[in-house]
């Protein structure tokens, strides 16, 4: 069970978040968009930290799960914490595939594969725009002032 509070943002606090995002942010995690390969800022990115939802600040992704899978996007292997993403068989473009988007606030995050690394087995292939970096040791993001867990620090 997660720590952290996966209540829905309030209709203000969207409005709010969504006048945040960029073009090419609304365009993947409003509208289920995909960026395109090999551009994403977090694909070469090797620091430890805490990759957060862009949209409402809920942890994602632990840097030591992440990857090089060769695909053109950032992959991790696991997620902090299985509840804070929400699965969405997605039947687009001809195959059968699984989205995920985050389970507080539905931001696109993109899909998961079985054809992953151990332990797991998982490759969670994920957009850039759709992410947040927290270096280790940084307080999280707190975007919906609903305070984060105590003492809550990225890994």
């Amino acid at each position: 069970m997660t720590q952290f509070d996966l209540t829905p943002p309030t209709d203000d606090q969207r409005q709010a978040l969504e006048a945040d995002l960029t073009p090419a942010e609304a365009q993947v995690l409003l509208n289920h968009g995909t960026e395109a390969p090999h551009c994403g800022v977090f694909l070469g990115e090797k620091r430890p930290g805490t990759y957060t939802c862009r949209l409402c600040g809920l942890p994602l992704f632990a840097g030591g799960t992440k990857f090089e899978s060769g695909t053109g996007w950032p992959s991790f292997g696991a997620p902090v914490d299985r509840d804070h993403l929400a699965y969405i068989e997605d039947r687009s473009y001809g195959m059968v595939r699984t989205e995920i988007v985050c389970a507080r606030c539905g931001g696109h995050q993109g899909h998961v594969f079985p054809d992953g690394p151990p332990p797991t087995g998982l490759r969670y292939c994920i957009n850039s725009v759709s992410l947040a970096f927290t270096p280790a040791d940084e307080p999280l993001p707190d975007k919906l002032g609903r305070g984060a867990p105590e003492g809550e620090r990225a890994s």
